[in-house]
């Protein structure tokens, strides 16, 4: 279990050594540390706002600007000022190809497999992109403390997966940051919400609506204890979708498609921005009109209201996670821009019926939570116990392309877990161990995070080894998994880098799917297993007809042999019963003749005779 120290009441960051709280965010950024033990926003250089647009350009004679200034760039010169890079973190570009056309700048498909965004001749990673967005809030914070910072906590989305929090610490490598520890946004809310209230036992919702993300965590608050019962999100569902929503409304005004705009990317830029205005706007008033652009709240709430509700099924489904109905959540905090959307609100209080607690702006809570936290890492904080989970099931495959689950979802971390496993063929020597993530029973319905071989096993019979796989996921949610033949202790061991994450789609179906197709899935799962079990028998019983001839008589050894052939002339049909049949009857006729072939031999090594062939 994660045991994190904090003293919410208490501490102050010396001078010598400030450790940064960050939340990098799709559509803005913030830096924040704690002082006098509170949590510190930094401002910009008017002192008016926290935020920082995550918006960068590159200007013609090759410089780069963060930030408001690059926000400013998104209409005059869209092709080269980027935006939403969030999105494309541990992202394939066939993760992206129904996105890619909504950007106003070019992502390319590249041989390695990671997307790379192209500026002029040139091409960056998301995560050289994300650093730079990293440096600049570093550098926000050392120009006003006047002190070098070195080390941070950032946050990422509950349901970001392994390559995905894997990018976000090597973007944070890249811009001079030791990255102490990745926390989970809702978490850190729930932190920053855990250091105002005076309430000591109380059961909580984190709604987390982004601009690029969703997360929904349910938590448990007990005398500074912070556990984390269950999450759920969709790593491709934000604000950003709500503005796509009303683009798509306008131009059905207008008789025009989506297409229309991708010749003039100015054009499409100033939509997307008008876009954004009126989802502001329509926060706080019943209508919205600019130029030809006109929308009233009525129809906007129709437009959203099935995104909206998508979060919704998500955030039931981690109160069936964790076990608990909507009457039993004392507090909802709010967190993200995106909530600050009327509708959001008037579901939220339909489905839980219970206090929205809006005592924290929902943009700034995130990025005060992290700054706790890393104080907590700097020591100065000791009295919280915070306990996250996993978000989706991890696990390896097995015989039939079956998966088995190591870790299932919201797990504790850190976890550190094993199972044992053994060899199939006689006198295998290597073993490939296959990493997967999902929920499903097959592993072509989940993601595979990567594979290594453990070599060198001693040529044994099947069966004999015994081989355990270690899987161990950090406090970061960053996995490492280690194999070892316990008798020889021969061993190897990764650290699961993906090339590519789950796609945002598969992501947030994953755990719906599971449910869609649970019947056919332990249909199929029974299947595989009789087949299994049936193969292992005809190997075996194959193995023990050659062994004992000298023991069993011609009609047994015939009879047997006809019996392993029936076996043989099932393990292809798709019904499970007829192949347990048939093994059913070789069992219950060999079962005698193995128990008078042990005694034989118990028998012939009492007596000091090899029993080998």
């Amino acid at each position: 279990m994660a045991k994190i120290s904090i003293n919410m009441k208490s501490g102050e960051v010396a001078a010598k050594e400030i450790i940064l709280g960050i939340d990098l965010g799709t559509t803005n950024s913030l830096v924040s540390y704690v002082k006098d033990g509170r949590p510190v926003l930094v401002k910009d250089r008017t002192g008016q706002s926290t935020l920082v647009p995550s918006v960068l350009h590159f200007s013609e004679s090759g410089d780069l600007i963060v930030g408001d200034a690059a926000k400013d760039k998104l209409m005059t010169h869209p092709e080269s000022t980027i935006y939403s890079v969030k999105r494309l973190l541990g992202k394939a570009y066939q993760d992206l190809s129904d996105y890619s056309n909504r950007l106003s700048y070019k992502i390319i498909d590249v041989e390695d497999q990671l997307v790379k965004v192209q500026v002029g001749d040139k091409f960056y990673s998301p995560i050289e992109l994300s650093a730079e967005i990293l440096k600049h809030l570093k550098q926000r914070v050392e120009s006003e403390l006047k002190v070098t910072a070195n080390k941070a906590v950032i946050t990422v989305p509950a349901y970001f997966n392994d390559a995905q929090r894997q990018a976000t610490r090597d973007a944070g490598k890249l811009a001079g940051l030791e990255v102490l520890r990745i926390i989970n946004e809702p978490t850190a809310a729930a932190l920053a919400y855990g250091d105002q209230s005076e309430d000591t036992d109380e059961t909580i919702a984190v709604y987390d609506l982004g601009g690029g993300t969703f997360d929904i965590s349910i938590l448990q608050l007990s005398d500074g204890v912070y556990d984390v019962l269950s999450t759920n999100g969709d790593t491709f569902l934000g604000g950003d979708d709500v503005d796509e929503l009303i683009i798509k409304h306008w131009l059905e005004e207008r008789g025009l498609t989506v297409s229309a705009m991708d010749e003039d990317k100015t054009l499409a830029q100033s939509v997307r921005l008008k876009a954004e205005q009126a989802k502001k706007h329509l926060s706080a008033n019943n209508s919205f009109a600019s130029g030809d652009f006109t929308l009233d709240r009525e129809i906007f709430d129709t437009l959203i209201s099935p995104l909206i509700e998508t979060t919704l099924a998500k955030t039931k489904a981690a109160l069936r996670d964790a076990e608990l109905d909507s009457t039993d959540i004392d507090k909802i905090i709010l967190v993200g821009g995106s909530t600050r959307i009327p509708l959001v609100k008037e579901k939220l209080s339909q489905l839980f019926n219970v206090e929205i607690y809006n005592e924290i702006d929902p943009d700034e809570v995130v990025a005060m939570g992290a700054a706790l936290q890393a104080d907590s890492l700097a020591g100065n904080q000791s009295d919280l116990l915070l306990l996250d989970v996993t978000p989706l099931s991890l696990g390896i495959e097995t015989v039939g392309g079956l998966m088995d689950t190591v870790i299932p979802r919201n797990s504790k971390v850190p976890a550190s877990v094993a199972k044992s496993y053994t060899t199939s063929v006689d006198g295998q020597a290597n073993l490939k161990v296959a990493v997967f993530q999902g929920e499903r029973d097959l592993v072509e319905h989940n993601r595979k995070l990567g594979e290594f071989i453990l070599k060198g096993i001693p040529p044994m019979p099947a069966g004999i080894p015994k081989i355990k796989v270690h899987f161990v996921i950090d406090a970061d949610g960053i996995i490492k998994i280690k194999a070892e033949e316990e008798r020889t202790q021969t061993r190897t061991e990764i650290t699961i880098k993906s090339q590519y994450g789950i796609s945002e789609e598969e992501m947030g179906k994953m755990l719906i799917d599971s449910i869609k197709n649970a019947k056919v899935d332990m249909e199929t799962k029974a299947l595989v297993d009789a087949k299994n079990e049936g193969s292992a028998l005809v190997f075996s019983a194959e193995k023990f007809i050659k062994q004992n001839k000298a023991i069993l008589s011609e009609e047994e050894i015939a009879t047997m042999s006809r019996q392993v052939a029936d076996l043989k002339a099932v393990l292809d049909v798709t019904d499970k019963d007829v192949i347990y049949a048939k093994i059913t009857v070789l069992n219950e006729y060999s079962e005698p003749l193995a128990e008078r072939a042990m005694n034989h031999n118990i028998s012939m090594a009492m007596k000091g005779q090899s029993l080998k062939d």
